[in-house]
């Protein structure tokens, strides 16, 4: 099986045995673990979010539930939820941190290349 880690924090899971039951929780930040965030059917991008079509909808998808199809499987939605999302935007928008030696934006700069000054 793949390496699961913790869909609240990221933390190596190899700690908690297998299958999860419904009470159990990371060993770090104290997170249930029997969650659709930590199942292999969860999908962010489909309906009800869970690629399981005899299973239930449940509303929140990071509290423990009982869901029968319930498999632990890697997280889909990230390890650590602020990092993915920030490397997205600096891939988007470019890393204000950096700007060029005169101080404008490289991100500026390519938009006035591309519709001019």
């Amino acid at each position: 099986m793949s390496e699961l880690n913790c869909w609240q924090c990221g933390t190596h899971l190899k700690v908690i045995p297998e299958p999860f039951g419904r009470r159990a929780e990371c060993p770090a930040c104290h997170a249930e673990l029997h969650v659709c965030r930590m199942c292999r059917h969860y999908l962010p991008g489909k309906a009800k979010q869970c690629m399981e079509p005899m299973a239930e909808d449940v509303q929140d998808k990071t509290l423990a539930n009982f869901c029968d199809w319930f498999q632990a499987g890697p997280n889909k939605a990230g390890k650590t939820p602020g990092r993915d999302s920030r490397s997205a935007l600096t891939d988007l928008f470019g890393d204000p941190a950096r700007s060029s030696p005169d101080g404008t934006d490289s991100a500026r700069q390519s938009l006035d290349d591309l519709f001019g000054d």
